[in-house]
């Protein structure tokens, strides 16, 4: 089998291509791709060339990780049957194609998969493009979930993750959070909660300030706005190396946590909470482009503030 997608040849070097798919076998589904999403985190590394070196990274490579479509073949084993609708993030299904042998890192940006029917989750089909989402809100949950975590007062950057991460938050019943942004388009479209500019904002006793920017140099700044024992949840991506002055993090006995990729569990309970009505995903998708447009498409995702979101569109 072959099948359309992006390939990530080298860096800004991305086009559609055609590449091999492995035969599925009976744990194994089918899924024929309708929507997948473009990280303006991960993806943008690779497409910029600033990625860290780490195990499985090389190109040629097939990006994305947010990928939802519809179940068209279903091994025996699988308990899933054609017609169901899942969110993917991402495959490891690529035979050598055109270009010969390609990294299957993350995946899925592609118009059919192969994947272990273990990593997918069932979707409600009714959530349409939006279905490409769940892997980042299952990144804000993962951050905001677990013991001893406060949840957020301060939310740095207003992009799709400090959106669904003040959304979780007043999904959760606390507080409204105060959610930063210097730019003055992102900073529109707040849904129950404030957006300041940071130069606007006086307050210096936030107990927990969540950092969705990945911007550098912040640490000293958000050090001096948590009250005595306060916490830094770093739960953006960051290329290079963070530091602090010790001092004034030691006089505030500061706690500094780093918030990394969703676990299932997170998935699980994210889509309870979109089915239930108390998380929408919706107004965070801003750009679609047909699959054919893929190169423009990236581009745009990682050069243009106004774009929030990018989603590839398979059907098309």
């Amino acid at each position: 089998m072959q099948t359309s997608a992006v390939i990530l040849s080298g860096p800004r070097d991305l086009a559609l291509g055609l590449v091999g798919l492995k035969a599925p076998g009976p744990q194994d589904l089918v899924v024929r791709i309708s929507h997948s999403g473009i990280s303006t985190g991960t993806e943008k590394l690779f497409w910029a060339g600033q990625m860290p070196p780490f195990p499985g990274m090389g190109y040629p490579l097939v990006p994305g990780y947010e990928a939802a479509g519809e179940v068209v073949e279903a091994g025996r084993e699988t308990g899933f049957v054609p017609g169901e609708r899942v969110f993917v993030p991402g495959a490891n299904c690529f035979a050598p194609g055109e270009l010969g042998p390609v990294h299957g890192l993350f995946g899925g940006a592609a118009q059919m998969l192969v994947t272990d029917a273990g990593r997918v989750t069932r979707i409600d089909a009714a959530l349409g493009a939006e279905g490409a989402l769940l892997a980042l809100a299952a990144t804000a949950r993962h951050a905001l979930a677990g013991f001893d975590h406060a949840l957020p007062d301060l939310i740095v950057g207003h992009g799709v993750l400090g959106r669904l991460l003040a959304r979780l938050t007043l999904a959760a019943g606390a507080p409204a959070p105060t959610v930063w942004e210097i730019d003055t388009g992102r900073a529109q479209g707040a849904e129950g909660y404030a957006v300041v500019h940071p130069d606007a904002d006086p307050r210096r006793d936030y107990r927990a300030i969540y950092d969705a920017s990945g911007a550098e140099g912040l640490l000293d700044s958000l050090i001096g706005r948590i009250v005595r024992g306060g916490e830094v949840v770093l739960a953006g991506f960051y290329t290079k190396p963070l530091s602090f002055a010790f001092p004034p993090a030691f006089m505030k006995e500061a706690r500094i946590r780093i918030a990394a990729e969703w676990a299932p569990e997170d998935l699980t309970a994210t889509r309870a909470l979109i089915e239930a009505g108390a998380l929408s995903l919706g107004g965070l998708i801003t750009h679609r482009r047909p699959a054919e447009d893929a190169t423009e498409a990236y581009a745009t995702a990682f050069t243009d503030p106004a774009c929030l979101k990018m989603i590839l569109d398979w059907e098309s």
